[in-house]
């Protein structure tokens, strides 16, 4: 699959982290998502009903993950992995999941591959 849909660092407020009292309060995420789609009927037509809603996908991804709590980045990642493969007619996504916990880094991060073939 040679096209690609990226939304760059989106943020997203998520309970998160391995104590308790990490995860009570909400924290900034920055979470790259590229999708591995074939767009060219979208292009085609100019209509995005033959690609990805990257508005609602967005929307619609931080109204769920606020609804629920993680340990994890690389369970959350794996999460929103087969969350949108689940949802979504893509061919495979990777996701990246910066978050910004440890003194003097920059950020601690994750990434993932999946495809239709690893969903669930």
């Amino acid at each position: 699959m040679n096209d690609i849909i990226e939304i760059k660092d989106l943020e997203a407020s998520f309970h998160i982290g391995v104590p308790d009292e990490e995860r009570a309060q909400p924290q900034k995420l920055l979470v790259t998502i590229k999708l591995f789609t074939d767009f060219k009927e979208a292009a085609r037509t100019d209509d995005v009903r033959h690609t990805v809603d990257y508005d609602e996908l967005t929307r619609s991804l931080i109204q769920w993950g606020q609804l629920r709590k993680w340990k994890l980045i690389e369970t959350l990642a794996s999460n929103i992995a087969d969350w949108i493969l689940d949802r979504y007619e893509i061919a495979g996504v990777e996701i990246e999941i910066k978050k910004f916990i440890l003194p003097n880094t920059s950020h601690v991060g994750v990434k993932i591959m999946r495809d239709k073939t690893f969903a669930n």
